[in-house]
């Protein structure tokens, strides 16, 4: 019964915790607005020209490509300090997760992903 009541207390405090700064603002914020305040706020500045700028979707897969081999190497640095003490299934399974990801980098080398026009 300990576990559950504490898992409750998890729950009510996750539901608490990130609604405590949105009630803490109404009660507590700002009450009269005011065109300054009302503005979009980018560096200070007021934009000149379009502020729609479109990015191409090439730029966005390359950073997924970089963010998902960056997080994984994050999960290959405790397999290869503890190498030497891993059983034979441990270093199979790092060797295999080491094969999906030079296979996945081969696919989006092919698919062209990786280069910059």
């Amino acid at each position: 019964m300990d576990n559950w009541l504490f898992i409750g207390i998890f729950i009510l405090v996750a539901g608490v915790f990130p609604a405590m700064p949105i009630i803490m603002f109404h009660l507590f914020g700002p009450k009269r607005s005011n065109p300054q305040k009302l503005e979009t706020y980018e560096c200070g500045m007021e934009t000149v020209g379009e502020t729609w700028v479109q990015f191409k979707v090439q730029y966005y897969i390359y950073a997924l490509v970089f963010l998902i081999f960056d997080v994984e190497i994050v999960f290959l640095y405790p397999w290869a300090v503890a190498f030497d003490s891993l059983p034979l299934l441990g270093v199979v399974a790092g060797v295999l997760f080491i094969f999906l990801l030079a296979d996945g980098l081969v696919y989006a080398w092919r698919k062209g992903a990786l280069e910059w026009s």
